[in-house]
C-alpha cells in the first residue's frame, strides 16, 4: 500500500487560513462601515487619535534611517511606547506611502489583527464553552463596538488584544493539551454509553498529559510571549503567563517507557539533529527577555532605563504621590473600572450595553463552572489573569484618556466569561428539557447582538474623532508646513500630526517625544518655565502650538498667528488649539529683586519651583503639590525691601506654589555673613502673616496683604549661619501663602 502523500504547501496554508476567512468577512464588513463613516465626515483618510499620528511619525523616521528618533538631529527617543507597531508601519512608508495614504495601510492592518483577534478569543473560549459558545465568543469580538473603533483607530490596541490572547491560549493548549483524537482504523469501537453521551454532559475531567507537547508549540508559546511586551508595556504579564507555563510543561517527567529490545544508533545526518522541546530549558527565558528589551534599549540609547511614558503617566513612578495618595488614587480608579468602565456607565456607554459588569459577574461564575466541569482549570486560571490585567492600567495617573484604551487588550477575557456563561445556561435548559440544544448558540449569539447594538453610536464616534482630529490638529500641522520657516521649532502638547504633517522640528512641552522634559511636565507649569530658563537658546522652541490651558505658561506665548476651534466633539483636549510665536524675553526677569542695595551680595537663592534650586536646598513639598504649581507673569511686586527699585523691570515673570501653609529649606552661605536679610516674594488671597525662623530661632514675622505678589524683606540673626542652616517660613494668620522666590541678601 502506498503511503500517503503529504498536502501541497499551497493547500496547507489554505486549510491553516480557513478557520480566519469568517473573521475577515465580518471584520471586513465592519470595516467598510467604519472606513467610509471617515471619508464621509473628514472627507479624506484620518485617524480619531493623535497618538495614531505618534506612531506614524516613529514608522518615518524609521524608514528614513533614523533609530525611534522623532525628530531629525535630536537622537534617540524613549517616547514609543509601543516598539513593533512603528515597524510593522515603517516597510509602508518606505514603499511609497506617504502623508495621509499611510492611513489605508493601517487599515489594513486593522482588519487583519481585528479578524484575528476574534479566531484567536474563539479558540480561547473552545474547551472551556465548548464550539457553538466559541463561535459565539467570535462573533463577540467581531461586533464589539470597541475593538471596531480601535481597530480601525491607527492605534495598536487590537494588536496587543491579539498577541494577549493567543499568549493565553497557546499557554493553557500547552499545559492542558486537548486529547488526542482515535486512530481512525482503530479495531475498537467507542463504546456505546460514550458515544451516546449529549453534549452537554459533563466531561470528565482527565489529567494534565505528561507526554511533551510538539516543539512548535513551545516555541510558538515563548515568541509570543516575548513578543507582546514590544507591543505594549502591560504585554509583561503575557511574558509571565508564557515562562510560567512553559517552567511548568518543562518540570512534567513523561512515564516510564516499557522496556524494550535495544535498537542500533541511527547513522548521524550531517548539518540536523533531533529537535528538543526545551533546550536546556532556556526557552523558558525567552518569554521573560521580552520586558528587558525597550528598557535595555533606553539605558543604552538614552541612559535611564524608563520610559518617557513612565515618567509622565504611571502612578507608581510619580514624585507627586506618597503612600496614601497613591493608594487612594489606584483604589479610585479601580472603583471607577468595576462600577463604570465595565458596566457600559459615562465613560463607556458608546461600546458597552449599560449593565454588563452584572453578565461579566455571572460569566466568573460559569467559568469556573466551566473549569471544574470540563477539566480545564488551567485555562480558566489563565483567563483569569488575563481579566485581571485590566487592573494594570489603573496603576496610571488616568486609565480614562483616548476612549479607555488601555483597558481594551484585556477584554477578550470578558468575552471567554461570557461564552461559558452561555453554555453552562444553555446546558441548563437542556436537563431540563433535552429538545433545548439550540439554547447556547443563542444566548452566545445575542450576547452578540448586544454588544453589536453599540456599534452605529462607536463607528459615528469614531468618524466625529477623526474629523474633529483631522480639522484641528491635522490643520495646523498643514499650517505649519506652509507658513513657518523650515527650520522654525514648535512647541506642542499634542505632537502627533504637527509633527508628521508639518514636517517642522517639534518640542514636546509634554515630555513625550522630546526627552528630558517630562519630569517638569510632571512638576507643574512653574517648573517647566524656571526649566526653559536653563535652556539653550537653540533647544528652545521658536513657536508653540497648544492648548493654552494646557500649556498653563502664559509667560513664554508671545503673539497669536492662527486658530483651530472644533465643537460638536468629544476627543480633543480643548475646543480651540492656537499657534503663537515664542516669547522668551521674560525669562530670568524675576531671578532678583526688584530692590537692591549697592554693595550688597545674593549670598543664596531658593528659586521656588526650579526643580534644581529645590532639589539643592531641601525644599520640602507635600504630596499633589504638582496641581498648585504655577508661572505668572504680571506688574514688578511693590516691595518694602531697602535700596533702588530697578525701573527696566516694569513686567516680571517667575514659576511658584500656590497653598503654601509652612516653606522649609535649607540656605547654604559660602562663609557666615557680617549682616544678612531674608528677601521674600510671596502672595496671599486673602492676607497672611509669616513667621520666619533660622537654625530654630525665630527672626521675626512679615505681613502679606491680599491681592498680587509682594516682596518684603527681614533681617536674620547672621551668626546663625554656621555651615547649611535651615529656614523655616510658617503661616501664623490666613489661610495659606503663594511662595516664588527666597533670596539671603547681606554682606
Amino acid at each position: 500500500m502506498a503511503a500517503p502523500q503529504a498536502p501541497s504547501p499551497l493547500r496547507a496554508l489554505a486549510a491553516r487560513a480557513l478557520p480566519y476567512a469568517p473573521a475577515l468577512a465580518a471584520s471586513g464588513a465592519v470595516g467598510a462601515v467604519c472606513i467610509r463613516a471617515v471619508l464621509e465626515q473628514a472627507g479624506r483618510p484620518a485617524l480619531p487619535l493623535d497618538d495614531a499620528f505618534i506612531h506614524m511619525q516613529y514608522a518615518r523616521r524609521l524608514a528614513e534611517g533614523g533609530f525611534f528618533s522623532f525628530v531629525a538631529g535630536d537622537g534617540y527617543s524613549t517616547g514609543a511606547t509601543s516598539l513593533l507597531w512603528p515597524v510593522l508601519l515603517a516597510p509602508f512608508h518606505a514603499l511609497g506611502l506617504r502623508d495621509l495614504s499611510l492611513v489605508y495601510a493601517i487599515w489594513a492592518l486593522g482588519l487583519v489583527f481585528h479578524a484575528a483577534l476574534a479566531v484567536e478569543t474563539a479558540r480561547l473560549a473552545r474547551p472551556l464553552a465548548g464550539p457553538a459558545a466559541a463561535a459565539g465568543a467570535g462573533a463577540m469580538c467581531a461586533g464589539f463596538a470597541a475593538f471596531a473603533w480601535f481597530a480601525w483607530s491607527g492605534m495598536e490596541t487590537v494588536a496587543f488584544a491579539w498577541i494577549l490572547t493567543r499568549t493565553a491560549r497557546l499557554a493553557a493548549a500547552l499545559c492542558e493539551p486537548d486529547p488526542p483524537e482515535p486512530a481512525a482504523d482503530s479495531a475498537q469501537p467507542a463504546p456505546p454509553s460514550a458515544s451516546a453521551q449529549p453534549p452537554s454532559a459533563s466531561a470528565q475531567p482527565s489529567p494534565a498529559s505528561t507526554q511533551p507537547p510538539p516543539a512548535s508549540a513551545a516555541r510558538a508559546l515563548a515568541l509570543a510571549g516575548f513578543t507582546a511586551p514590544l507591543l505594549r508595556p502591560e504585554g509583561a504579564l503575557a511574558s509571565l503567563i508564557a515562562a510560567l507555563a512553559l517552567a511548568v510543561v518543562a518540570a512534567r517527567r513523561p512515564p516510564p517507557a516499557p522496556p524494550a529490545a535495544p535498537l542500533p544508533p541511527p547513522p548521524p545526518s550531517p548539518g540536523r539533529r533531533a529537535p528538543r522541546l526545551l533546550d536546556g530549558r532556556l526557552l523558558i527565558l525567552a518569554p521573560l527577555l521580552g520586558p528587558l528589551v525597550v528598557p535595555a534599549l533606553n539605558q543604552l540609547l538614552a541612559g535611564h532605563p524608563t520610559s518617557s511614558t513612565t515618567t509622565v503617566k504611571w502612578l507608581l513612578g510619580n514624585p507627586n504621590y506618597d503612600g496614601p495618595t497613591l493608594r487612594a488614587a489606584i483604589l479610585e480608579n479601580i472603583r471607577l473600572l468595576v462600577t463604570d468602565v465595565i458596566d457600559g456607565g459615562q465613560w463607556t456607554a458608546v461600546f458597552l450595553p449599560e449593565g454588563s459588569a452584572a453578565v461579566l459577574a455571572l460569566g466568573a461564575v460559569a467559568l469556573a463552572v466551566a473549569a471544574h466541569r470540563r477539566g480545564r482549570p488551567v485555562h480558566a486560571a489563565i483567563v483569569v489573569a488575563l481579566a485581571l490585567g485590566a487592573l494594570l492600567p489603573c496603576t496610571y495617573l488616568s486609565f480614562l484618556w483616548n476612549r479607555v484604551r488601555y483597558v481594551w487588550p484585556f477584554a477578550p477575557a470578558w468575552i471567554v466569561m461570557a461564552a461559558c456563561l452561555a453554555r453552562e445556561l444553555g446546558d441548563a435548559a437542556q436537563r431540563l428539557r433535552p429538545s433545548l440544544h439550540h439554547v447556547t448558540p443563542l444566548i452566545a449569539g445575542a450576547f452578540a447582538g448586544a454588544l453589536a447594538t453599540r456599534l452605529p453610536w462607536a463607528i459615528d464616534d469614531l468618524a466625529n474623532s477623526a474629523r474633529a482630529i483631522d480639522r484641528q490638529q491635522a490643520s495646523l500641522g498643514r499650517w505649519a508646513a506652509l507658513h513657518l520657516p523650515a527650520d522654525a521649532r514648535i512647541g506642542v502638547n499634542d505632537t502627533g500630526a504637527l509633527a508628521y504633517l508639518g514636517g517642522r522640528s517639534t518640542f514636546d512641552v509634554v515630555g513625550l517625544t522630546t526627552e528630558g522634559e517630562a519630569r517638569y511636565w510632571v512638576a507643574g507649569a512653574g517648573s517647566r518655565f524656571e526649566h526653559y530658563e536653563t535652556l539653550p537658546p537653540e533647544r528652545r522652541p521658536t513657536h508653540f502650538i497648544v492648548y493654552p490651558h494646557w500649556m498653563a505658561c502664559a509667560p513664554v506665548l508671545g503673539r497669536e498667528l492662527i486658530d483651530a476651534t472644533v465643537e460638536d466633539q468629544s476627543i480633543l483636549g480643548g475646543t480651540t488649539m492656537v499657534a503663537y510665536e515664542a516669547r522668551w524675553d521674560l525669562l530670568g526677569s524675576g531671578a532678583l529683586p526688584v530692590r537692591s542695595v549697592p554693595g550688597e551680595k545674593i549670598l543664596d537663592e531658593l528659586d521656588v519651583s526650579d526643580l534644581e534650586s529645590e532639589s539643592a536646598h531641601a525644599y520640602a513639598l507635600e504630596p499633589l503639590a504638582d496641581q498648585r504649581n504655577v508661572a505668572l507673569s504680571l506688574a514688578a511686586p511693590e516691595s518694602d525691601a531697602p535700596g533702588e527699585l530697578d525701573p527696566t523691570r516694569a513686567e516680571i515673570a517667575d514659576g511658584g506654589r500656590y497653598h503654601r501653609t509652612a516653606d522649609r529649606f535649607v540656605a547654604h552661605l559660602a562663609a557666615p555673613p557680617a549682616e544678612a536679610r531674608l528677601v521674600l516674594r510671596v502672595a496671599s488671597d486673602d492676607g497672611a502673616e509669616l513667621a520666619i525662623s533660622v537654625a530654630g530661632e525665630e527672626a521675626g514675622t512679615v505681613d502679606v496683604p491680599a491681592g498680587a505678589w509682594v516682596e518684603r524683606a527681614l533681617p536674620l540673626p547672621a551668626a546663625r549661619f554656621t555651615g547649611p542652616t535651615p529656614i523655616a517660613i510658617t503661616l501664623r494668620r490666613g489661610s495659606g501663602f503663594h511662595a516664588f522666590h527666597y533670596w539671603v541678601a547681606g554682606r
